[in-house]
């Protein structure tokens, strides 16, 4: 039988660098722990490599000890308060309404996720954390006393890939290593891997970027200014994404008129195939 269900498409976003400048804890955090920029993350990238560690686990264990040893507060509300200090790209605020009605009006259910390796704690601060259907990303545990210790989920490069599944599957619980891997007829997943978009801006979302294409989905890399432009080129011309766009999310910038685009894509194609399937029923 013909499904006239509205056809569900994902939007998934990398965080640092795809919707904000930088990196989330360049926003206030490195700034109250007493250092600069490039001195933190130098720490962190000398934990790791001194002991042949995943660089997730080092950032944010070496957030968590510089925080401790400054007396800043470790509770979530702390960084969600660093989080609301995160700037966004022109337009971001305004981007999920925009194109959610563009969605709407071609008969489209569209959601929006976060797939980052930065902190879900501080994502929740930002003015834009409730546009989202679910955000996977790096965590902490929490003691009784609501601080955190360690961390509960870090998210490196391959390990985004999971969570393309999980969306294909409707599976929002971040630890899940059951239902994940179980076995789903393609008709019956929510979301189909053709009805993806992927937003990132570098090698770190390549993986992913890979797999959505490799599904049929589209992927888009997107830069932050003339500077960085050539780095979302590379990935171009590596056959890594579809698409190249300045991090411009303002209607009627060249990134809102490439999803606008896809979206038709999506809708056309999708009508199309119910067509086939009319016909196909009705020759029986």
């Amino acid at each position: 039988m013909t499904n006239n269900k509205r056809p569900q498409i994902a939007l998934i976003y990398d965080f640092d660098g795809t919707l904000a400048p930088g990196n989330m804890q360049e926003f206030g955090f490195i700034q109250a722990i007493g250092d600069d920029i490039e001195q933190f993350w130098a720490k962190c990238n000398k934990l790791a490599d001194k002991n042949d560690a995943n660089h997730i686990l080092t950032y944010m264990y070496t957030m968590l000890n510089e925080a401790r040893a400054d007396g800043i507060s470790l509770k979530r509300k702390s960084f969600k308060k660093f989080g609301a200090m995160v700037k966004l790209f022109p337009g971001v605020e305004q981007w999920f309404a925009l194109i959610n009605k563009v969605g709407d009006d071609l008969g489209l259910d569209v959601k929006h996720y976060i797939n980052s390796s930065g902190l879900r704690e501080m994502i929740e601060g930002t003015p834009i954390y409730h546009e989202f259907e679910q955000v996977y990303s790096s965590t902490y545990l929490y003691d009784v006393d609501g601080v955190a210790y360690w961390p509960g989920v870090a998210v490196d490069c391959t390990a985004k890939t999971q969570f393309i599944f999980k969306i294909a599957r409707g599976i929002k619980e971040v630890g899940d290593t059951m239902k994940v891997n179980e076995y789903m007829p393609k008709e019956e997943q929510p979301v189909q891997y053709h009805h993806m978009i992927y937003f990132g801006d570098g090698l770190t979302d390549v993986p992913s970027m890979q797999l959505v294409r490799h599904f049929g989905g589209h992927s888009v890399a997107v830069y932050a200014d003339d500077s960085c432009k050539p780095k979302a080129q590379k990935l171009i011309e590596q056959d890594h994404v579809d698409f190249i766009a300045k991090a411009d999310y303002t209607e009627g910038s060249e990134i809102y008129n490439l999803v606008k685009s896809m979206l038709k894509k999506m809708k056309a194609d999708h009508d199309f195939a119910q067509l086939k399937q009319t016909h196909k029923e009705n020759s029986k």
